[in-house]
């Protein structure tokens, strides 16, 4: 029993510089992607048509009397797997760029060749070339203020030209971290309202990174950018303290507000990606369910007996399952 305590307490320590909190099994997203076919392709009816997207992709966990995050009011449009939006044509890629958190660096005890960016990068080479060139400028610990400064600081290093003629793919997961501080500051229990400055500081940044690696100035032959929203390993129930690594990360309080700033904001990041024409995964509805909770039938994104969990021990990374169920997602928005 002792050396199970240490080895959890030596992972937690570890991952202290957390990642995304970032969240259905409506398609299983592990299903093999169709093959790569260059332009965007209408299959039947979009699920942005009649109902709303939340109804028609997300309707196991979608409740029209709880709060959900808002994507309609900004009209985007999603691809007819439902995992993502479908705002670009994505197609002959030279350079393929990874940015983010720990999810995108990957964390023990998941395996290099399991993390959701080696199969991204395979994934990826199969469809535009073996010679496609790959850069990882992700960080653990890194948090949405490190898109442009800080120690770990990835858009100035991993773009160090004014001007790059490649045609390039951006990938990235990012903002778990900014979440991860609200719950260690001794704020947990803090109303939506308190926390809203954070949460907006989050979206702005998001939304100054995406308009600077959508500039046509600087990418002249294209860039095209797919970024996950926020999830987060409580199944919507806001129980911070339902993983018992919690208290290992110093989370010590529960969050009711939680889930509402976090649909707040994963509604605004959709706002960045219709805007800036980027693409956003729906990490949060996806893996929502696979949980901490997964086995409480009385939480909000409760799926049935025998759900398997998507996050490990450290709470708020993801299985290799999960690692594969993400790679697919990305992928699938690159086919569609």
């Amino acid at each position: 029993m002792r050396r199970v305590r240490t080895v959890v307490t030596v992972l937690a320590l570890v991952f202290l510089g957390c990642p995304g909190l970032p969240t259905v099994a409506w398609v299983d997203p592990r299903a093999p992607a169709p093959a790569h076919g260059g332009a965007a392709q209408d299959a039947g009816p979009r699920p942005d048509a009649g109902n709303g997207v939340g109804p028609t992709c997300f309707p196991e966990i979608w409740h029209p009397e709880l709060i959900n995050p808002e994507y309609d009011p900004f009209h985007p449009r999603v691809g007819s797997h439902c995992l993502g939006t479908n705002h670009q044509d994505i197609r002959d890629v030279e350079r393929l760029v990874f940015l983010g958190d720990s999810v995108t660096a990957g964390t023990p005890p998941t395996l290099p060749a399991q993390l959701y960016r080696a199969r991204v990068t395979e994934g990826l080479r199969a469809r535009f070339g073996a010679g496609l060139e790959v850069s990882d400028c992700s960080r653990v610990g890194a948090r949405s203020r490190d898109f442009f400064s800080g120690d770990n600081a990835q858009l100035p290093p991993c773009f160090p030209h004014a001007i790059d003629s490649r045609r390039t793919l951006v990938v990235f997961t990012m903002g778990g971290n900014d979440f991860a501080d609200m719950t260690r500051a001794g704020s947990a229990g803090a109303p939506m309202s308190e926390m809203r400055p954070q949460a907006e500081a989050t979206v702005a940044a998001f939304e100054a990174a995406l308009r600077w690696l959508k500039d046509p100035a600087r990418f002249p032959s294209g860039s095209d950018v797919i970024f996950a929203n926020i999830y987060e390993y409580t199944d919507g129930t806001g129980d911070v303290l339902s993983c018992p690594g919690a208290r290992l990360l110093t989370i010590t309080e529960r969050w009711p507000d939680g889930p509402e700033i976090l649909l707040w904001t994963n509604s605004q990041l959709m706002r960045v990606a219709v805007e800036t024409g980027a693409d956003l995964l729906f990490l949060q509805e996806t893996f929502c369910g696979h949980g901490f909770h997964n086995t409480d039938s009385a939480a909000r994104c409760y799926r049935g007996p025998g759900t398997e969990r998507w996050f490990d021990l450290t709470c708020i990374h993801p299985t290799p399952t999960g690692h594969g169920v993400l790679a697919d997602m990305f992928l699938a928005v690159v086919d569609e």
